[in-house]
């Protein structure tokens, strides 16, 4: 049975998350600008459904799962932060659609399943669910079921929405720019999107150098 209020609540959660310009969102825009309206709103669907799934986490409180994911944190960053440098490399060299690619195929696809990992690979998004749930009250929802269900629902409409309000602004912009432009979206993109890569394996490695 649906339940508004808790909806409602995860809605604000999802929208909160989401909203802030790290590298997802990053890489979101230069999709949507090089490639398409289609291509952005895909990235932003993944990142949404890794959401999803953490905001399942905390709203059903399974703490022996997300322990073991905050135990794994150093693996995870280590392979978010590869990924991310090898994602920023790569859209540093890649040329621009002359066109917005078709909705279709592998494409979609990928972009889909590239944000879900990277997002995924994410574990401080858990500690970042826990603190908003207690501030909105959804804590609430974690000794039921159904209620903690609906909070995951609005979790996931919230991000989603997030997700499209940033692509359709984008996509505004995308037949203003010429050929020679989206080769600067895509440098300036891909040396932001290696910059945060940089920055999480820095942060792997900066307390051995501290101790030594």
């Amino acid at each position: 049975m649906l339940d508004f209020s808790f909806i409602l609540k995860g809605m604000i959660i999802g929208f909160s998350i989401a909203a802030p310009v790290g590298p997802i969102g990053v890489l979101c825009i230069r999709r949507t600008l090089a490639e398409g309206r289609a291509y952005g709103f895909a990235s932003g669907f993944g990142a949404a459904t890794a959401d999803a799934f953490y905001g399942t986490l905390a709203a059903l409180g399974l703490t022996l799962i997300s322990s073991f994911l905050i135990d794994q944190a150093n693996w995870l960053r280590l392979i978010g932060g590869a990924y991310l440098c090898y994602l920023g490399i790569r859209t540093f060299h890649s040329k621009p659609a002359e066109r917005a690619a078709e909705a279709k195929g592998r494409g979609l696809l990928g972009a889909y399943t590239s944000t879900l990992f990277l997002t995924l690979t994410n574990p401080l998004t858990v500690f970042a669910f826990a603190a908003i749930f207690a501030g909105v009250g959804a804590e609430a929802a974690a000794g039921k079921t159904l209620g903690a269900l609906n909070v995951v629902l609005g979790v996931f409409v919230g991000s989603a929405a997030w997700w499209l309000i940033l692509v359709v602004l984008t996509s505004l912009f995308r037949s203003r720019l010429t050929t020679g432009g989206l080769v600067w979206v895509n440098r300036v993109s891909g040396l932001i999107i290696l910059g945060f890569g940089v920055v999480i394996l820095y942060g792997l490695i900066a307390p051995f150098f501290h101790g030594a």
